[in-house]
């Protein structure tokens, strides 16, 4: 079996590297396919399997601006020759899916998001643009979206990375999906006795997006310990608001995450992100999340069981739930089954179900690849059956 991985860029190790990791586990003999590739910021797994650049790669100042080039990958991905493969994988966030793939092989898109560029973050993007920049971007965004939606038309089927990407991929490309989370790494973390005073978490890069500013608000208002661990452009804005009570550690080295959250008494997850990493290690730490009502946290936090939801992303609502969790909620969630259910999310379940799947297409489509081999790959992966 020939099997061809498209991955938008490799510039450094973030959550779709690390999904991509894992596809390379369950296809070891696969090439991979990139716009651009920077080999020394990404890890010796990947750099083991033969690596191919598209000609946005040898386009000047491509690889450190390479998002420049944004209309110009869909011209790069059309003309990858993949004459010969079976099985082709496409990763995608950046434009990656619009390979042309042969007729007999079968194409299986895992998608992270519909590219937020020309999608939903569009206006945001634009607006961090120079003035060149956004005429630019205003003149080639309508047609990327008609591109993209189009070339899903392409892909023979499509794995979403939570029930919030697969409304969006209904909503932006008019197709069908099936969930399969993504791999999540939770060795590294588990219970233990807490270090200093059990006070509340909130871990993140200080963004906008990631709501800090409603946790610090919150907090103030409430009169109770809250710790932020991360840092950004945010930091001096959230620290003028802050109460006394709150204190900033700044960015955390990896070797210190498993302690910070077994010393909380819950984490504080009021953004809204595409899955969600940070809530499934602290459960996996066997504390529980106290998270806005949307995004992928709706597939990962358990309510009354694993943490709780709020319902408004304003600091009142999720003072409310601070105190329903200290009210009703605090002393009885125990730490073992919380860690037992972030552990369902681990690379075996992703690596099963993602073969599974593409042994289920496979046998759709009459695609040309052996289906007891794609069995084998999923029962392999770390003890997981698909029966």
């Amino acid at each position: 079996m020939k099997v061809a991985v498209i991955h938008y860029w490799l510039v450094g190790m973030r959550g779709g590297e690390r999904v991509l990791e894992r596809i390379c586990e369950l296809f070891p003999e696969a090439d991979i396919f990139t716009h651009v590739c920077i080999a020394q910021n990404i890890s010796p797994r990947l750099r083991a399997h033969r690596i191919r650049e598209t000609f946005i790669a040898r386009l000047p100042g491509a690889r450190r601006a390479y998002q420049r080039y944004l209309p110009l990958m869909p011209r790069a991905l059309e003309e990858l020759d993949l004459s010969g493969y079976d099985l082709v994988l496409s990763s995608e966030s950046g434009p990656a899916k619009g390979v042309i793939a042969p007729p007999d092989a079968l194409h299986l898109c895992y998608c992270h998001s519909p590219m937020r560029y020309i999608w939903d973050q569009h206006h945001a993007y634009r607006a961090a643009l120079g003035p060149l920049g956004r005429a630019v971007f205003a003149a080639a965004a309508p047609r990327l979206r008609l591109w993209d939606a189009a070339s899903a038309a392409r892909v023979d089927a499509i794995a979403a990375n939570s029930r919030f990407i697969q409304r969006r991929i209904r909503r932006c490309w008019g197709r069908e999906s099936r969930v399969i989370h993504p791999p999540v790494d939770l060795e590294a973390y588990a219970p233990g006795p807490p270090e200093g005073e059990a006070g509340y978490l909130f871990l993140s890069e200080l963004v906008p997006y990631k709501r800090a500013d409603i946790a610090v608000q919150a907090f103030r208002a409430l009169d109770l310990p809250l710790t932020v661990a991360g840092d950004g452009p945010e930091r001096g804005r959230l620290e003028a608001m802050a109460g006394p009570r709150t204190r900033f550690l700044g960015r955390v080295p990896a070797s210190r995450m498993a302690a910070l959250y077994r010393s909380c008494k819950a984490l504080i997850f009021p953004g809204v992100e595409d899955f969600g990493i940070v809530p499934l290690e602290a459960m996996a730490c066997g504390r529980p999340v106290i998270a806005y009502r949307g995004g992928g946290a709706l597939d990962t936090v358990v309510e009354g069981r694993t943490g709780l939801f709020f319902n408004e992303q304003t600091p009142e609502s999720l003072a409310e739930a601070v105190l329903r969790f200290e009210r009703d909620h605090g002393a009885r969630m125990d730490p073992d089954p919380i860690r037992a259910h972030a552990m369902g999310f681990g690379p075996g379940r992703f690596k099963s179900e993602l073969a599974a799947m593409i042994a289920d297409e496979a046998a759709r489509i009459g695609a040309r690849l052996d289906p007891g081999d794609l069995r084998r790959r999923a029962e392999a992966a770390e003890g997981f059956s698909t029966r």
